[in-house]
């Protein structure tokens, strides 16, 4: 089954594109941050990509860049924007990488139509594809046990004390996150592994899994709603 990955911050707008696409046939996932998307991306490579230009931090065209960096010509980009819908602003969109570009609004059967011309000219998937895919993109035990601590809200020193490692270290795991993860800052990452269902309950020295912690929760919704630094410290205060 062909695959779909769905970038666009609308997200009635996403569920629309996703329910038509299925009805056709494709197998659909759907991101709502060019960030998560690069994130989802790497978990499985889409054969098709969906992507709105206007994305909040990182715009569509960077994502694009970042899709074309990794994947090649193995992953075809249709730009969507309901914003830029002159002639040049389609002209840019394919002079920066996009294999299609659509105007929102845009009827139903014509997004089918593309979408099924541009996997029929996509070069099959081969060895180096497959390769790119490797668990070696993914993040390790040890990144994992970082990033689960950073989104409890413990600064780098503590991770590196409740880990037994220097907070180099802890700053050297941190950069390779961001950089599997798409994300700029810790709020991101840990709002991008939430999303991708990486952390996972942590057991405890005792083996039994521990609760989640209401910070975690907390830093993950206000980064995920892209509130500023202030309301992270006033909503870390009320998880005391």
């Amino acid at each position: 089954m062909t695959t779909a990955l769905i970038v666009d911050d609308d997200a009635r707008f996403a569920a629309l594109v996703e329910s038509v696409l299925a009805e056709a046939g494709y197998g659909c996932r759907t991101a709502a941050s060019g960030e998560v998307a690069l994130a989802a991306a790497r978990s499985e490579q889409p054969r098709i990509v969906l992507l709105d230009v206007h994305l909040p931090v990182m715009s569509g065209y960077d994502v694009c860049r970042r899709l074309r960096e990794r994947y090649g010509l193995s992953v075809g980009i249709i730009f969507i924007s309901g914003r830029r819908t002159e002639s040049y602003d389609q002209i840019a969109g394919l002079e920066l990488g996009g294999d299609d570009y659509l105007s929102k609004p845009f009827d139903p059967g014509e997004l089918v139509a593309r979408v099924r011309s541009l996997a029929r000219r996509l070069p099959a998937a081969g060895p180096a594809a497959a390769a790119r895919e490797q668990p070696e993109h993914a993040l390790t035990a040890r990144e994992l046990e970082v990033l689960a601590l950073a989104a409890e809200g413990l600064p780098q020193k503590q991770v590196a004390q409740k880990l037994s490692i220097s907070r180099k270290t802890v700053g050297t795991h941190m950069s390779h996150i961001f950089e599997k993860l798409g994300a700029h800052s810790q709020g991101q990452a840990v709002a991008a592994a939430h999303e991708l269902h990486l952390l996972g309950p942590r057991l405890s020295q005792r083996g039994r899994a521990a609760r989640p912690s209401s910070r975690a929760a907390a830093v993950a919704t206000v980064a995920l709603l892209g509130l500023p630094a202030a309301a992270v410290v006033e909503v870390l205060g009320k998880a005391q």
